[in-house]
């Protein structure tokens, strides 16, 4: 055994992909002893590991395909300034994940796949704490919850049905009416029903986060190959033994892919198919404002997120399944800006300038499951992604996972559920 740990310890892994899963993945390797690379066809400056809302959350447990989402959708869809958008075309991959998406957003399916979720939620929440604790706090990371906003009361009976369900999972919940979540934001003015408090769940600067932690990844002898596009792998029967690049060739030991929405991208070259769509995502950090909230909401109506950091303000959301692009439509920014000005009457913020908008792209499976494990036909690439919008959530844990798998270790949580084949 302790010959098998010397073994594994001496392997080269190449990570292609530096987002928050590439270089978690990158954190957990280095520390048992293992030579690790990333690959990333950027600086790992921007993507959707910085501009999201910085949300550590174990309270999201139900997968994005559940009952009701499809009707849901399709009534958004009518709304140029909707927060869900599937832009029409005539392409097989999209066709294809629509109908296993339609085949998962069912009450037996959810109820299969919501324990493996919030396994790997509470695993990673745990995690994070002692990742802190290595690499430094300087990422504005506070434990203090975080707020599901109701405008309706309808919607917050419904949250306060699944604060039923997450206290079964074991999670601390408080239920707020109005006057008790004005309370808590003492320094705006709200307009709502009332909320739930998750205080499992924390919040932190997303960017400040990568940059700290790629520091520390550089300081710990992980070597970086940046702005470096993946073209094709060199295969040998059931093995990859190189990385071609735009840059030159690469050996590979064991691979992980975690290219985030260019993941189908990724294994085509490997001649494997791999259900996933890249779901656009906006934001907007407001440097100061002078009145700030306290603390993080989902905006359970409005379908958009808010997040503080001292003075800092960002509001975000949307899931626009429109292919792999940057472009920036106005009118979705206007429904999470109005939504927040809905919410908070109070809140002193202007419509933010066109060119300082930011978008990101969060892989999406159609269950709402990652892909975590070996490629079946390839016996040193093991993927990780699929995460869509909890990438940050479950950063830490697929890390973890990602690690037991190359180094032959039973994993910390089933894995089963996120099965790379199971479409």
């Amino acid at each position: 055994m302790s010959l098998r740990l010397k073994k594994n310890k001496m392997e080269n892994v190449t990570i292609i992909g530096g987002g928050i899963i590439g270089l978690c993945s990158a954190y957990y390797l280095q520390k048992e002893g293992h030579a690790v690379t990333v690959i990333d066809r950027n600086d790992i400056t921007d993507g959707c590991s910085f501009g999201n809302m910085g949300y550590m959350s174990p309270s999201h447990f139900i997968p994005l395909a559940s009952p009701g989402i499809i009707a849901e959708g399709i009534k958004h869809m009518l709304s140029s300034s909707s927060p869900f958008y599937i832009k029409p075309r005539l392409n097989l991959d999209l066709l294809q994940w629509g109908y296993h998406f339609w085949k998962s957003s069912n009450a037996k399916t959810v109820l299969k796949n919501a324990p493996h979720l919030n396994n790997i939620l509470q695993l990673s929440r745990h995690l994070m704490n002692d990742m802190r604790k290595e690499i430094s706090d300087d990422f504005e990371m506070e434990e203090i919850g975080c707020l599901m906003m109701c405008k309706q009361q309808q919607t917050l009976d419904h949250e306060f049905h699944m604060a039923d369900d997450a206290e079964k999972f074991g999670l601390n919940v408080q239920r707020l009416n109005s006057q008790q979540v004005q309370e808590l934001e003492s320094d705006v003015e709200l307009n709502v029903s009332g909320a739930v408090l998750f205080k499992d769940d924390c919040h932190f600067h997303p960017g400040k986060l990568m940059l700290l932690l790629k520091d520390h990844l550089d300081k710990q002898g992980v070597k970086f190959q940046l702005n470096t596009t993946v073209t094709g792998f060199e295969k040998n029967n059931n093995h990859i033994s190189a990385v071609i690049t735009n840059k030159g060739k690469f050996d590979a030991g064991n691979i992980i892919l975690a290219g985030g929405s260019w993941l189908p991208e990724l294994t085509k070259m490997m001649d494997i198919h791999l259900l996933l769509q890249p779901g656009k995502g906006y934001s907007y950090t407001y440097p100061f404002v002078e009145k700030n909230i306290k603390y993080p909401a989902i905006l359970v109506d409005g379908r958009c997120a808010i997040t503080p950091w001292r003075n800092k303000l960002r509001i975000g959301g949307t899931m626009e399944l429109s292919g792999i692009n940057n472009k920036v439509l106005l009118n979705r920014m206007k429904g999470i800006y109005d939504s927040a000005k809905d919410f908070y009457p109070g809140l002193k913020i202007d419509f933010p300038p066109a060119e300082k908008i930011w978008t990101g792209l969060r892989p999406v499976s159609p269950d709402g499951l990652p892909y975590i494990g070996k490629i079946s036909t390839l016996n040193n690439v093991t993927i990780a992604g699929g995460h869509a919008m909890l990438g940050i959530s479950q950063g830490t844990g697929t890390g973890k996972l990602v690690t037991e798998i190359i180094s032959g270790r039973k994993t910390s949580v089933d894995i089963s559920s996120f099965k790379v084949d199971r479409f």
